[in-house]
């Protein structure tokens, strides 16, 4: 029996109607997560912040260890950019070279010993941010979240960890010698040099600087440099997704 022309034409349309349901199909089920339910936007933005947590935990860990940071060349606090002339003519004044040593370990140590009191600080900012654009977050570059913590509560952090900070650079924690105490050695024995007839005739300035304040920026630039790298493992690495959640959020980027 031969096909009329009617006929073929709804075979035609029919086979384009299944094509494009099928098209759908696969669209719908593309926004779908595993668990059968749509992300919401509110489901990414728990999933960042969690992120974080997660990656904050990770980052005290490895700086509270000991040389956490005063070992790893990317977060290591060296000593602040005003001693710049006192490092140059160091050779100039006796026992300051060794002065220097002291205080670039100390102050790492130090930082080691007060990002223990990091962790509950990072939450607390964690959990109160409110996430503007959690799609474009999460869409984002593979720091996007950690990013957007720094630039969100950086000053906010530097004055709730700068008392742990400097309790910390108080403590004799090497040697029976604390950081503050080797820094004002320091700065006593250069400011004494920069006032005598030597120091004025090689136009030197006296160093009247808080330690504290330098070393809390800097410990926590350090921990904000952890936090990223464990926001990029997130993002790349599904053995590192270790809650539901977070799953579900970083194994459906792209999705809006």
């Amino acid at each position: 029996m031969k096909t009329s022309k009617s006929q073929l034409l709804l075979f035609i349309l029919g086979c384009t109607l299944l094509v494009s349901s099928c098209d759908i199909l696969n669209q719908v089920v593309s926004t779908v997560d595993q668990s059968g339910g749509k992300l919401t936007t509110d489901q990414v933005a728990q999933g960042l912040k969690e992120a974080l947590k997660v990656g904050t935990d990770a980052a005290v860990k490895k700086l509270n260890a000991t040389d956490g940071y005063f070992l790893d060349k990317i977060v290591k606090i060296n000593l602040p950019p005003e001693t710049e002339e006192l490092i140059k003519y160091a050779k100039k004044v006796p026992g300051i070279d060794k002065l220097i040593e002291d205080v670039i370990l100390q102050i790492n140590r130090s930082a080691e010993d007060a990002a223990k009191q990091a962790a509950p600080i990072f939450v607390n900012a964690i959990t109160s941010m409110t996430i503007a654009d959690a799609w474009g977050i999460l869409n984002g570059a593979d720091t996007a979240a950690t990013d957007y913590l720094r630039e969100k509560t950086f000053n906010q952090l530097v004055s709730l960890y700068r008392p742990p900070v400097k309790n910390s650079l108080d403590k004799p924690i090497v040697a029976g010698v604390s950081a503050s105490q080797s820094w004002n050695q320091l700065t006593k024995k250069w400011n004494l040099f920069a006032g005598s007839i030597a120091g004025k005739l090689l136009g030197v300035k006296q160093i009247n600087y808080p330690l504290d304040e330098y070393v809390t920026k800097q410990a926590l630039r350090g921990l904000f440099i952890k936090v990223a790298d464990q926001e990029k493992l997130i993002r790349t690495d599904i053995n590192a997704r270790t809650s539901d959640l977070l799953r579900k959020v970083f194994g459906n980027r792209v999705q809006k």
